[in-house]
């Protein structure tokens, strides 16, 4: 879903880039002096954005005012949407911990990362360990990325994370279950040479 929202995000804001650079820099152009074009909606630099006529053509029409509000409406909602979308939190900041008589407490998610990165940077044939936690402060889900030495199989570096990085951390933090998205990659190296 993230990926899709910087997708989304990314998109929408080249082509709102794109429009604005178009028609500000036209209107620029064509108060400057230059030429409008023969399919410009204006016909030189002393003509008004929108005319007397124009302004007041659909006044007196009843569905006039409620189209006009709920569009604006409309888009002030999307705009709402994009920003809290943009400006949400990654990560997660809290994890709920239930400490088994009933009460719960609170253990910080940066914390919980570190101790989560170096624990799997610890792992046999890792190079390098990067832990994010996203999700909720009941559900915690993490994101690892791992750098492998070359000679290091992914399947084990896996299994090693899992059983016991991931095993562990579930365990002390008393939760149900700790869902992963691991990316593996390879650390890039010399060829060796054979003689």
């Amino acid at each position: 879903m993230r990926a899709v929202l910087r997708v989304v995000n990314r998109v929408l804001l080249g082509l709102a880039g794109l429009v604005l650079v178009a028609l500000g820099g036209s209107v620029l152009a064509i108060g400057l002096g230059a030429p409008a074009p023969s399919w410009w909606l204006h016909d030189g630099r002393d003509d008004v954005l929108l005319s007397e006529a124009e302004r007041t053509h659909w006044r007196a029409e009843g569905w006039w005012w409620p189209v006009v509000i709920a569009v604006l409406a409309a888009l002030l909602l999307l705009a709402l949407w994009w920003l809290v979308a943009v400006l949400r939190r990654r990560r997660l900041a809290h994890v709920l911990v239930d400490t088994g008589d009933g009460e719960e407490a609170v253990v910080h998610g940066r914390a919980l990362e570190h101790a989560l990165t170096e624990d799997a940077g610890h792992l046999a044939g890792v190079e390098k360990a990067q832990v994010h936690l996203t999700g909720r402060r009941q559900a915690p889900q993490v994101r690892v990325r791992m750098s492998l030495a070359p000679h290091i199989d992914p399947g084990t570096a896996l299994d090693d994370l899992t059983h016991r990085t991931l095993a562990h951390a579930r365990d002390s933090a008393g939760l149900a279950s700790l869902p992963a998205e691991v990316r593996l990659r390879g650390v890039r190296h010399r060829a060796e040479r054979v003689s």
